[in-house]
């Protein structure tokens, strides 16, 4: 028997990063042997087991067969027989194929170490091409190691993987796992333009896909299009460390657009009810967790009326907040604001400058909060008129409060 760590812990360890997880793989061992030792037996696909100390994974050394389409269609071979070699030769990139014995040497048979160095994501060989999901990691890899290219060998194969439908066969749970977790990465932007590059995005998120090209207003620049826009916005999300729901808002607020008609380009009136019917759909179809779904849908409905904040009267803002529910809700109200923000900021040249809108409403948002409700309610003799009364109260304090901002 003999034992390796392999995989992102060699791979960050080179890099000098932090190891979060150590995985291992053990060859010329059997299930018994393992139980034997102590192993707990976890894996239902193939034999993995959990230290009975560490709680670490070791994973026997193994070997795929491809069976059928999707990510499903494997059939996997663990035996005291299978080597390393044979072990790292069915991971997906060569960045991720390596290991490290107990004495501390290292085995890369597939030139990890060289592309680390050269900042390259590689695949390891042709079997990348059995397992769609792969593109969808590469991209997230991407979206970590943002100053890492993309051979054009694997841009070539993954292209090839779309087009013969194998992309297709991805689960809903899956795609929003991985782009989740690339959402959540250093510059989320890598992840949609490597999948932009071989043609997954229009498979994997088509309401995305169609917003390259089409025009953004006040972007002044043929590059700077509506999906470079959202780029931008996503990125800006990402380097304030905002949670999930925000970025994923800041990804899919602008949908609409993708179907403005060319004729009245740059400008998209009224795509926002638009944005929130393919944010709807677009949830639906890929099972995003409802905090996502809502917050999203507030962002492609109002982040326009926000960004118009000081043009609105009082009894707008009022009925505005009301509409996005921030009085009962106010950490989800204060993450729409963050996301009309990364909206404004995802201009060039606007990054640092300060979005008032958010100011405005914070402050109309503390003023109808203070409103005591149930005062009202209590002196009203008539209770079909209690909610007329409250946000006419509403209304007042919050006309007050923004005189006294704006003076």
């Amino acid at each position: 028997m003999k034992i390796y760590t392999v995989g992102g812990a060699i791979r960050d360890e080179l890099l000098g990063l932090p190891v979060q997880d150590r995985d291992h793989v053990v060859v010329g061992a059997t299930p018994g042997e393992m139980s034997a030792r102590g192993f707990r037996p976890v894996g239902k696909d193939f034999p993995v087991f959990l230290h009975p100390v560490s709680q670490e994974e070791y994973a026997l050394a193994r070997t795929e067969r491809k069976t059928g389409p999707g990510y499903h269609g494997f059939v996997c071979h663990a035996d005291p027989d299978v080597t390393l070699e044979q072990d790292l030769e069915r991971r997906d990139l060569t960045i991720n194929a390596m290991a490290r014995d107990g004495e501390g040497n290292l085995f890369d048979p597939f030139g990890g170490r060289r592309d680390l160095e050269r900042r390259v994501l590689r695949h390891v060989g042709p079997a990348f091409a059995e397992d769609p999901v792969r593109i969808l990691r590469l991209a997230r890899f991407a979206a970590r190691f943002s100053d890492f290219t993309v051979a054009p060998e694997t841009v070539a194969l993954m292209a090839r993987m779309v087009e013969g439908g194998e992309v297709d066969h991805l689960v809903p749970e899956r795609v929003w796992q991985e782009l989740s977790r690339g959402l959540m990465e250093a510059k989320p932007s890598r992840m949609i333009e490597v999948l932009l590059s071989c043609g997954a995005l229009g498979r994997i998120l088509p309401e995305v896909d169609c917003l390259f090209g089409v025009p953004q207003p006040e972007m002044h620049h043929p590059e700077r299009d509506t999906g470079v826009h959202v780029l931008m916005v996503v990125d800006d999300s990402a380097s304030r460390g905002l949670p999930l729901p925000v970025r994923f808002s800041a990804l899919v607020h602008d949908l609409g657009k993708g179907e403005t008609p060319p004729e009245v380009w740059p400008h998209h009136y009224g795509h926002e009810a638009r944005s929130a019917e393919l944010v709807e759909g677009l949830c639906r179809r890929l099972k995003v967790p409802t905090d996502c779904r809502d917050l999203a849908l507030l962002a492609a409905r109002y982040h326009g009326d926000i960004h118009k904040a000081r043009e609105l009267k009082p009894a707008t803002v009022v009925k505005l907040l009301e509409h996005c529910d921030a009085l009962r809700r106010p950490q989800r109200f204060a993450d729409l604001l963050q996301v009309c923000a990364c909206d404004f900021h995802g201009r060039p040249g606007y990054a640092e400058r300060p979005y008032l809108p958010a100011e405005i409403f914070l402050c109309a948002q503390a003023a109808a909060t203070a409103v005591d409700a149930g005062a009202i309610a209590r002196a009203t003799p008539d209770p079909a008129h209690i909610p007329e009364r409250i946000h006419e109260a509403r209304v007042s304090a919050v006309r007050l409060a923004l005189t006294k901002e704006q003076a």
